[in-house]
């Protein structure tokens, strides 16, 4: 037997996959106009050997810049510019901008949710209230707005 939703959840318009999957692309452009000005400063300051994506270093340090920019961005107004585009912000269960460490969380699952062939991604067409993996282990969602 389902649980009634309350007055709250009843009024929250969930995100879905092909939604969620624009607002990624929107922040895919973002992303990578942020890795080329971090590539530039890092060559600036004198770290052109380590520029390489083989090299493990620059790697998380780049993966550093894509958390900080989401995160940011979702502490800040609780949207990225693709969110934005696409009329969709994100919230905890009580409603909020979620806190870094949820932001933190919510990055490193989502990362999990990629892997196994954007399976943690699809689980958003079953679940009843089309959230993801990384929505039920970070306790956020994605939610459109008017």
């Amino acid at each position: 037997m389902k649980k009634s939703p309350g007055k709250a959840a009843s009024a929250v318009r969930p995100c879905g996959l092909l939604r969620h999957l624009a607002v990624m692309l929107y922040d895919a452009l973002v992303v990578i106009a942020l890795w080329m000005l971090a590539t530039a400063l890092a060559m600036a300051v004198g770290f052109e050997g380590r520029v390489a994506m083989k090299d493990p270093g620059f790697t998380l340090y780049l993966a550093a810049v894509w958390f900080l920019y989401l995160a940011w961005c979702w502490r800040r107004g609780g949207m990225t510019v693709g969110m934005r585009a696409w009329r969709v912000r994100i919230q905890d269960e009580s409603g909020r901008r979620p806190g870094w460490g949820r932001c933190a969380l919510r990055f490193l699952a989502a990362l999990l949710s990629a892997l196994p062939a954007g399976a943690g991604f699809a689980w958003s067409l079953v679940d009843d209230e089309r959230r993801s993996w990384h929505d039920r282990i970070s306790r956020t969602r994605l939610i459109r707005f008017a």
